[in-house]
């Protein structure tokens, strides 16, 4: 069972006041040049906080004194690969948090500083923005399980967009329909090429879905990945299972995936093991895992959104062949990922493996011999976990006696 750090990730279910993995973390990046008042380009990115909900602060985040497309990588995980974890957090704590209050409903009825949100959340391009706070936003990095990190905070007088949003015809097209729900306008999003990450923006800052309302952003997050998720399920179960047995691996910034591919009705499963070290890992290996069947993911995944996250490139991957399978993936999350810098890792983890080049293998058996060569957790830790391995040799054992 996973420890209740690496369930908990920092939403304080120990009851301490502050998380003191979190704490470790405050002293790196680097403060911009900040004063009651800032100019930048907005990646674009916004922020919908969950305290106090339904009451929430919400805002664009802006890098101070950094225009034009310079602005974009600062929030654009898919061109983080090459880049440190250090040269992440460093580059996110340049981005200032704009503290606005609204309640969730405000999103139908929009006063002039969220209507200008808005707008920012719907160009697929830097916006030019100007903030102005109440006093200089307070230096601290922030970091969570789910978020990227954050740098300082303020709470916002007056905001004002310099420029015109790009906003994709799709996107206008989307926001426009009242009539529509947020889960249609997400799937037709979804295959007109628009990001996840820009319909992540979309639905947070109450801009997608008949009854409008602000989502926090860390709900959102998950709810993309979910619906996006869903919506390549649905196809996936009609198409013809995969005839061979494929093993893709791969990773990113200390986040190891090995994913097994066999033939078989869609079913997917995750096992996360936390190696002694890694971030929210407290001393012991911890494992947990997750999966559904060909019925579909029934409730929250207690892997949290990682279980998503990383089932979106896997789905992604099955469509793109246009075959249904069953899916055993492991998430061995090592030392080198010592600082959280949000989900969006696990995702883009688990496509730099499905993005690999897989190997074919004459049975399940000898995928997982070769898998647990590159696992650092002897399998005995982490095969009694698996639901879908059991499910998969209980079957083979009664086809012997058919």
């Amino acid at each position: 069972m996973p420890s209740l750090c690496v369930s908990c990730k920092g939403k304080g279910l120990c009851g301490r006041p502050a998380c003191p993995i979190l704490e470790r973390f405050k002293s790196l990046g680097t403060t911009p040049k900040l004063s009651d008042n800032i100019f930048g380009a907005s990646p674009p990115s916004v922020f919908v906080g969950r305290y106090g909900y339904p009451q929430v602060s919400a805002g664009p985040l802006v890098p101070p004194e950094v225009t034009g497309s310079d602005a974009a990588v600062y929030d654009s995980p898919g061109s983080w690969n090459n880049l440190s974890i250090r040269d992440i957090v460093g580059l996110r704590s340049g981005l200032v948090r704009s503290n606005i209050k609204f309640h969730v409903k405000d999103a139908s009825n929009p006063d002039a500083m969220l209507q200008k949100t808005q707008e920012l959340a719907l160009s697929e391009k830097p916006v030019d923005t100007e903030v102005w706070f109440s006093k200089v936003p307070r230096v601290g990095l922030r970091f969570d399980g789910v978020l990227s990190p954050m740098g300082p905070a303020g709470e916002v007088t007056k905001l004002d967009i310099a420029q015109n949003p790009v906003v994709p015809r799709q996107v206008d097209k989307a926001v426009s329909d009242t009539d529509a729900r947020a889960v249609d306008e997400i799937g037709e999003l979804y295959n007109a090429d628009i990001t996840v990450d820009h319909i992540n923006r979309l639905l947070s800052i109450g801009l997608l879905g008949k009854q409008r309302k602000i989502v926090p952003t860390r709900w959102s997050i998950t709810a993309t990945d979910d619906m996006v998720g869903k919506m390549l399920i649905d196809d996936i179960r009609y198409f013809p299972e995969v005839n061979d047995v494929l093993l893709y691996s791969g990773g990113l910034h200390g986040n190891h995936f090995e994913i097994l591919v066999f033939p078989g009705a869609f079913a997917y499963e995750l096992i996360e093991i936390w190696m002694p070290k890694a971030v929210w890992s407290t001393g012991a290996t911890s494992v947990g895992s997750d999966w559904e069947d060909y019925g579909g993911k029934k409730g929250y995944s207690n892997l949290g959104g990682g279980y998503y996250a990383a089932r979106l490139p896997v789905l992604e991957h099955l469509h793109r062949m246009h075959r249904s399978a069953n899916v055993f993936a492991i998430r061995e999350i090592t030392p080198d990922y010592w600082a959280p810098l949000g989900v969006w890792v696990v995702r883009e983890a688990a496509r730099e493996a499905v993005s690999s080049v897989p190997v074919s293998f004459d049975s399940v058996n000898d995928a997982l011999d070769d898998m647990s060569l590159r696992i650092n957790t002897v399998s005995e830790m982490w095969r009694p976990e698996s639901k879908l391995l059991d499910r998969k040799m209980n079957q083979k054992r009664l086809m012997d006696f058919l």
